[in-house]
């Protein structure tokens, strides 16, 4: 349920509002827009609450949400929400490209393509340090020593940075290192792990599930939102279905149909949702053109030679940089911004093995 307060309720009475949906023991979450807030109610509503609140100065309305998620829904916050992390806003007119390699490997190898990719014109440094792979034996990332190495990189290079955060005992000391947290397919239903990343405030990269719908993500979502922490961002990196020919199916639909739903910014995984380094380019143009806020895309200078085996579908810096200049020219056309570097083409490293 959300009470819907119009432009000229003072503060005061906002906060009288909240005042009394918090001593019949429910949650109270304020979102204010530039013509209206919006206070979202967790909890069950007794009618005669209902009408009470509808009666209250400055109300104007007060309306059942019929969704499971509440706080993550476009009628609880009908503006688009913008996360400003550091001077860059995910979810505006900005166009922001986060790219690096699957695992930080070395202090060498992080650092040389944090300046790969600051130098294409992208924003932010991906690299894991935990890494959740299928078979026990493979390489399963550096730890805490790579989200050291990785925050390093990202401090010399004016780069913020992502890094994927598996378990709640290691929410801590990711968000001490990293910008962003990311929440990989696999750990989007671990809601202890969403439980924590809603106490701790930090801005949430949250995968979509290989096999999820878009109401359930939308509803692990709202178990950060609940927890009191509002930057959220949502991924789509590919579902699986009958198709062998691609890693996953990179479903372009899930973009202006979560923008539809809910407020919260939409990223584009096309290195994951496809898996082949051939169609990270073509999809990750049609994501800019579906609308997505931002992409998040595989870069490494030896990706055949990668600790993690994932360099089918990781691109080499001349591509990254190519692609990236590509973007500044599709992003006017779908009302977007974004400014590259302009580096020559002999910046960036030869292809290794080609």
């Amino acid at each position: 349920m959300i009470v819907i307060a119009g432009k000229a309720t003072s503060e005061d009475q906002i906060q009288d509002i909240v005042s009394v949906i918090e001593k019949e023991g429910l949650q109270a979450h304020v979102s204010r827009g530039e013509d209206r807030t919006i206070i979202g109610l967790i909890g069950k509503v007794e009618p005669k609450m209902q009408e009470h609140l509808r009666q209250m100065k400055g109300v104007e309305n007060v309306v059942k949400i019929s969704k499971s998620y509440k706080l993550a829904s476009r009628d609880f916050h009908p503006e688009d929400t913008v996360i400003s992390i550091k001077g860059v806003d995910i979810g505006g007119k900005e166009l922001v490209v986060m790219g690096g390699p699957c695992a930080v490997e070395s202090a060498a190898q992080i650092d040389e393509i944090a300046g790969l990719v600051k130098a294409a014109g992208g924003q932010v440094l991906r690299g894991g340090a935990f890494k959740p792979r299928t078979g026990p034996y493979s390489f399963q990332g550096t730890g805490v020593e790579g989200l050291i190495m990785m925050a390093e990189a990202g401090q010399k290079h004016n780069l913020l940075t992502i890094t994927e955060v598996m378990t709640p005992e290691y929410v801590d000391i990711c968000a001490e290192y990293a910008d962003i947290l990311q929440v990989g397919t696999r750990n989007m239903q671990n809601f202890d792990l969403l439980r924590k990343l809603g106490e701790c405030g930090k801005p949430v990269l949250l995968k979509r599930g290989f096999s999820a719908t878009y109401d359930e993500l939308l509803n692990a979502a709202e178990y950060i939102l609940a927890g009191g922490n509002p930057n959220v961002m949502l991924c789509e990196r590919g579902i699986r279905t009958f198709e062998s020919y691609t890693r996953n199916t990179l479903d372009l639909s899930a973009i202006p149909v979560l923008q539809s739903l809910s407020h919260l910014p939409v990223i584009s995984d096309p290195s994951h949702g496809t898996g082949r380094r051939e169609l990270v380019e073509p999809m990750t143009k049609a994501s800019v053109a579906a609308g997505a806020n931002g992409l998040i895309i595989e870069m490494h200078t030896d990706p055949d030679n990668s600790m993690t085996g994932d360099g089918v579908q990781s691109l080499f810096p001349d591509q990254f940089a190519n692609l990236l200049q590509d973007l500044e020219k599709l992003a006017p056309i779908v009302g977007k911004t974004f400014n590259t570097a302009k580096q020559p083409a002999d910046f960036f490293p030869a292809r290794v093995g080609v």
